[in-house]
C-alpha cells in the first residue's frame, strides 16, 4: 500500500516532471531516493549525560525507525569532545518511511514552524540534493509540547536522483516544499 505523497508522485508528478524535462523515459525522471534526518546532540549530552534515551526515543517516535548512534572519530579539545563520544544520531529513510516522513514534513511540521517564512533555493547542492533544518524538534506532531523536556534541532537531507539543481526544484516544488520567493 503506497503513501499519500507516493501515489501523487506516480499518477501526477512523474507524467507532469516527463513532459516538463522533455524526457523519453520514465526511469529518467527525477525521483527522491532517501531521506536522512541527522540530529547533533553533543551539547545536549555535555549538559545532561542522561538524557540519551530520551532523545533517541523522540527521535525514533519522529522517523518511525530507531536512530544510530553516531561517535566523534577523533577528539578536539576546543569542543570538549573525546574520541569514541556520541555526537550524534542519524537515520536514514528509504521506501514508506521516507514518503510518510516528507508528508509530514511538509504538511505539518514547517507550517508549524516559528517564524516561517518557506525554505530557501539555496540549499540545493548541485547534484540535486536539498538539506534544511528544524531548530526545534516538537514542531513534528509527535511530540507535545508539554512533555518536551529537552530541545534539539534536526537537520534534513533529501537525496534526489535529479541531476542539477533546476530538476531537483521542480521535484520538490510539485512535491509541495514551500520554498520562499
Amino acid at each position: 500500500m503506497a503513501t499519500r505523497l507516493q501515489e501523487l508522485y506516480k499518477t501526477r508528478i512523474r507524467p507532469e516532471l516527463k513532459a516538463e524535462l522533455h524526457l523519453d523515459n520514465v526511469f529518467a525522471v527525477p525521483r527522491i531516493e532517501k531521506v536522512i534526518v541527522n540530529a547533533g546532540i553533543g551539547r545536549v549530552l555535555q549538559q545532561n549525560p542522561k538524557s540519551l534515551d530520551e532523545i533517541t526515543l523522540a527521535m525514533a517516535r519522529i522517523t518511525g525507525q530507531k536512530p544510530l548512534l553516531t561517535r566523534a572519530r577523533k577528539a578536539i579539545s576546543a569542543f570538549k569532545i573525546r574520541e569514541g563520544q556520541i555526537v550524534g544520531l542519524r537515520v536514514t529513510l528509504r521506501g514508506r518511511r521516507m514518503y510518510e516522513f516528507l508528508d509530514k514534513f511538509i504538511n505539518a511540521a514547517l507550517p508549524r514552524t516559528r517564524d516561517f517564512r518557506g525554505l530557501s533555493k539555496t540549499a540545493l547542492d548541485g547534484k540535486g540534493n536539498y538539506s534544511c533544518g528544524v531548530s526545534e524538534h516538537f514542531v513534528f506532531p509527535e511530540m507535545a509540547q508539554e512533555e518536551v523536556g529537552l530541545t534539539f534541532g534536526l537537520e534534513i537531507t533529501i537525496v534526489t536522483t535529479a541531476k542539477n539543481n533546476e530538476q531537483a526544484y521542480l521535484l520538490l516544488k510539485k512535491l509541495g516544499m514551500p520554498f520562499s520567493a
